[in-house]
């Protein structure tokens, strides 16, 4: 274990400024190079202690800016359209970087690696995902996967694709049975 002191907010580790015990692999491929933690070493602890007031000053600032981008782009719905089979399985599967690319399109530019997405989206149908504005602040994203902007368009207000497709099979098979009792009824 290696002790590290936390530049910012880390999700399930602690907060800005605790000294903490991690595994060497999580410090030096994750923590160190993003800026998230720095060693915990006497020059490293005597410098954080003197820019502590700065540093916290700086991220309140950062927080407020990103609640209040939070408050501005609240209920952000994002739509994608994929190819998918019958059963509602996409060819391929909806990721961070996707997420990221129609939030952009959507007015809110974020990176893939402030989309918190626990594994990748592989079916049709709305998913709500966390977008991390700040370590302390992220906000929920619809994310609408669809094959079409009509199918999209259903989906958003709650139609079920599946019952109509099964609908529609239902009429047909109905039309289907029809003819053939009109084709019955003609050769006798």
């Amino acid at each position: 274990m290696i002790e590290i002191i936390l530049m910012q907010r880390v999700e399930k580790l602690g907060q800005m400024g605790e000294l903490v015990k991690v595994k060497p692999g999580y410090a030096r491929n994750f923590l160190l190079p993003s800026g998230k933690a720095i060693r915990a070493s006497k020059a490293n602890i005597a410098r954080f202690e003197s820019e502590r007031v700065q540093l916290e000053a700086q991220n309140l600032k950062r927080r407020a800016e990103a609640e209040r981008i939070a408050e501005r782009v609240s209920g952000l719905s994002v739509v994608l359209i994929r190819t998918a089979g019958e059963s509602g399985s996409l060819y391929g599967s909806v990721t961070a970087r996707d997420i990221a690319a129609g939030c952009t399109e959507g007015g809110l530019k974020v990176d893939r690696d402030q989309v918190l997405l626990e594994q990748p989206i592989k079916t049709l149908g709305v998913t709500t995902v966390r977008v991390a504005l700040h370590p302390e602040v992220s906000i929920p994203v619809t994310v609408n996967v669809a094959r079409s902007v009509e199918e999209a368009e259903k989906q958003a207000r709650g139609e079920s694709l599946t019952a109509a497709a099964e609908e529609e099979e239902r009429s047909l098979e109905a039309e289907l049975a029809a003819e053939l009792e009109i084709g019955a009824a003609l050769q006798d």
